[in-house]
């Protein structure tokens, strides 16, 4: 990735187990390189071996465990997870500068590694009562960002909003990955604010996630194609 944007929408894959993964995965081309998440109920679920199955298909993987411990712990969980073989993976920000750079240790160069800010579940008014932290939520977001990249991550994960933020307060080749996408003329379900492939393209973002209108659609690869198609026009 680097500077580079990345043409393939990465697909969450939020299955309880691996029967699900490897029935989803079936359905595609045997050589077609897709970009998958295995977030915390999958990997808690199935484990390492989920992730060694999906990386023996030629797929690419972000392991999406968001860990936050004191920098030794992080270190020491990072050496594992590059002996996985996975592309991309992440950490708290909130758990400090050295702790991120413990973490980078952990993975000696051989997974990219972002930071989450704050949740995008997080309101401003949350982030006040119960992180104590009586800023706005942007400018939060934009000090951990820049303590990320101090720290010398890739990147972090955000809300498609505050990508121009993010790349202000930081590089233009700072990474911003982008979850909760919607396809053009897809329900919006619980969703406030929906933002389609084409626009995240627009706003700046260099990697979107998706799950549900890729996993849930009727035709999953149909669905996967047309989200490709409208990331990279």
């Amino acid at each position: 990735m680097g500077n580079l944007t990345e043409n393939r929408p990465v697909i969450a894959l939020d299955f309880p187990g691996m029967t699900e993964v490897k029935t989803f995965l079936s359905k595609f081309d045997a050589t077609e390189s897709l970009y998958v998440k295995v977030g915390m109920e999958l990997f808690y679920a199935a484990g390492p071996d989920v992730v060694r199955y999906i990386k023996s298909l030629g797929h690419d993987v972000f392991l999406d465990l968001k860990l936050h411990d004191i920098p030794h712990t992080v270190q020491s969980a990072m050496k594992v997870i590059r002996h996985l073989g996975v592309d991309l993976t992440n950490v708290h920000a909130a758990g400090g500068v050295e702790m991120m750079s413990a973490a980078l240790e952990g993975l000696a160069g051989e997974t990219q590694l972002i930071a989450v800010t704050q949740l995008t579940s997080t309101s401003e008014q949350q982030m006040h009562d119960f992180q104590n932290i009586q800023t706005s939520l942007a400018a939060s977001v934009s000090h951990y960002a820049q303590k990320t990249k101090e720290a010398g991550l890739a990147g972090v994960v955000c809300s498609a909003q505050e990508v121009a933020l993010i790349k202000a307060a930081t590089s233009s080749d700072f990474i911003c990955l982008t979850p909760g996408i919607r396809p053009a003329g897809a329900a919006v379900g619980d969703q406030k604010r929906v933002v389609t492939p084409a626009q995240a393209r627009q706003i700046g973002s260099d990697l979107i996630v998706v799950g549900r209108p890729i996993t849930q659609a009727p035709n999953p690869v149909a669905a996967y194609q047309q989200i490709k198609a409208e990331w990279t026009a």
